[in-house]
């Protein structure tokens, strides 16, 4: 009865883990064999995952990743030439540290999407801030940005995320206005963050398809040089599998 208004004044100061873990306490029999010290550790330890908690499920939102992927689920099975040992060492988070990027390339349905999106869901739980965009949505929205002031906005938003991944990069002729687009993206985040980029074309390939060759090499010049890539082939996931 005595842990009642404790519980109570928990919630009052928005520690509801150590509330929650409180009242688990009270209804453990073993509980009297802890010191106070002990049994205050726990509450606390309880009101920091809950902490971590919501803050990685802001992350998440904030992050908008198209597909619900975590490297739990990753599939090592389908033959797609996918490095696993590479795969690993991204998984460690390294690379945000060191402000690398992750250039993932594959046919069509290949499992380039949930790739980076494990690896920025991972991101998120490492505490880092990300954020999902489809390139054939976000340069339209640059331009938009140009008439209407935001433009200045939408690139301080890019700049300052952590992980910013890129879908869909070189799938239709880029215009002028949006390669220099991208050099001012790829510029703010050279050396201070990091890019993950989907393309179903080779990075050997990229060069041509962003079409001027000056803005080519300085795009590629901020994007390649310090990035790690994974190279995938064979048959789409999406394939349904054949009996036996």
């Amino acid at each position: 009865m005595l842990n009642h208004p404790t519980v109570e004044r928990l919630h009052q100061l928005r520690l509801p883990g150590m509330a929650r873990a409180l009242a688990s306490q009270a209804q453990s029999p073993e509980i009297g064999q802890l010191s106070f010290e002990e049994r205050l550790g726990l509450l606390v330890d309880c009101e920091a995952a809950e902490r971590e908690s919501r803050q990685n499920t802001a992350r998440l939102k904030r992050a908008g990743l198209k597909q619900a992927a975590t490297p739990e689920d990753v599939n090592y099975r389908h033959p797609r030439r996918l490095d696993r040992g590479l795969f690993a060492r991204l998984m460690t988070g390294r690379w945000v540290k060191d402000h690398q990027n992750v250039l993932i390339c594959g046919p069509t349905g290949i499992g380039k999407t949930y790739l980076a999106c494990a690896l920025a869901n991972q991101a998120c739980r490492q505490g880092h801030s990300v954020l999902y965009v489809r390139l054939t949505r976000l340069l339209p929205a640059l331009a938009i940005g140009r008439g209407d002031g935001s433009y200045l906005k939408l690139l301080a938003q890019l700049a300052k995320t952590e992980v910013l991944v890129i879908d869909e990069w070189a799938l239709a002729p880029l215009s002028d206005d949006s390669r220099r687009d991208l050099l001012e993206i790829f510029d703010d985040r050279h050396g201070t963050r990091s890019t993950i980029i989907t393309s179903q074309l080779q990075v050997e390939h990229w060069h041509a398809s962003i079409g001027d060759p000056t803005l080519a090499d300085a795009i590629l010049d901020r994007l390649v040089h310090q990035a790690h890539t994974l190279d995938l082939d064979g048959e789409s996931l999406r394939k349904p599998e054949q009996p036996v």
